[in-house]
């Protein structure tokens, strides 16, 4: 087994950014720790244009046996991106919509991921993300969503001691950063209505997820992001958050078990997969020997955004895991069909 570098664990608050707009602490932790005070950005001499570069959003997601669904708003600075989208694991479809907002006018994401809501209404769409006492609620009005009207009213627990991947790392620049939390394994309830079918969630086979990211990334970006939320036969819930391609993650990597909302980190994964055909099999393994899983993808959704300044090609590829990831007492859990997703991401933003 291989003896990799040792990470960085932050138990200690501070803010994100030091006076110079470098970052205070690199490292990961197992709940928020940094105060997220981007007004302290210092990468562009002429001070207006730093917000421009900024890069902040919320990703929602439940994932049940039949369904998943998301939302997610995203202010990027020069443009806002709003979007849902909605996949039946059964027929094999999904469909989706996005809006693109002009200098994300009436995006409105909170300083931090311990409190405050997200909001966007434009007298159509609204789409909420509330902040309440150990429960995230989502709820989200779509009219003419592929053709038939689309709301959403979901309830994420969150208690107290659930734990989160967080990490922060450098880009090339050092003035430039990755600060994201990931939280895997949220009971969720509730239901989404698309026309005259109603989609029920409960938290006896539903989880939920958040991607929380802020940071100012390097123009054109890459990361591969793979993730999955469960349950083991013995009732336990399970996930995986696993990632590469951005920043400087020598110090700190996002990748985790999440058992019965306990991370137990993991060192670098490698990741083999194919970008000519997303849809054969991936093999995921880490440096310290404790994951070895095979993806196999059942649908891809494919996501592609052109608008000169801002640009994507999303590949997310839903499947199954089946492997073994070891826990930090040495506990070796074994997966066999545990629904989620990998993606490749290229971005020019």
């Amino acid at each position: 087994m291989n003896n990799p570098a040792p990470q960085i664990e932050l138990t200690q608050p501070s803010p994100l950014l030091k006076p110079d707009g470098t970052l205070g602490q690199v490292g990961w932790s197992r709940q928020p720790v940094l105060d997220c005070n981007l007004e302290t950005a210092r990468f562009y001499s002429l001070r207006f244009l730093q917000r421009l570069r900024i890069k902040r959003w919320d990703y929602y997601a439940v994932t049940s046996p039949t369904h998943f669904f998301s939302a997610t708003l995203a202010d990027l600075g020069y443009a806002g991106q709003v979007f849902i989208y909605l996949i039946d694991f059964t027929s094999k479809e999904y469909h989706e919509a996005a809006l693109t907002v002009p200098l994300s006018r009436g995006i409105t994401l909170p300083r931090n991921s311990t409190e405050g809501d997200s909001t966007f209404d434009n007298g159509k769409v609204r789409l909420t993300f509330r902040h309440e006492t150990d429960a995230r609620h989502i709820s989200v009005v779509w009219p003419n969503f592929a053709s038939k009207d689309l709301t959403a009213d979901l309830m994420l627990r969150l208690a107290p001691d659930h734990e989160s991947m967080t990490v922060v790392i450098p880009m090339n620049n050092a003035r430039r950063f990755y600060y994201n939390r990931k939280i895997n394994c949220l009971p969720a309830e509730g239901h989404v209505t698309w026309g005259t079918e109603r989609f029920d969630f409960k938290p006896t086979n539903t989880l939920g997820n958040l991607d929380w990211g802020r940071g100012i990334w390097d123009y054109r970006s890459f990361w591969v992001w793979a993730s999955a939320s469960g349950f083991l036969p013995d009732g336990r819930t399970v996930g995986l958050n696993l990632g590469f391609g951005f920043g400087d993650t020598s110090k700190a990597t996002e990748n985790a078990l999440i058992l019965n909302g306990c991370v137990h980190k993991l060192t670098q994964v490698d990741f083999q997969y194919s970008s000519q055909d997303f849809k054969q099999p991936w093999k995921m393994s880490s440096s310290d020997g404790r994951l070895d899983l095979e993806f196999t993808p059942f649908i891809e959704r494919v996501a592609k955004t052109d608008l000169l300044l801002i640009a994507s090609e999303v590949h997310q590829m839903f499947g199954r895991y089946r492997g073994t990831v070891t826990a930090d007492d040495g506990e070796v859990i074994h997966l066999d069909g545990l629904i989620g997703w990998a993606e490749e991401h290229h971005a020019r933003w």
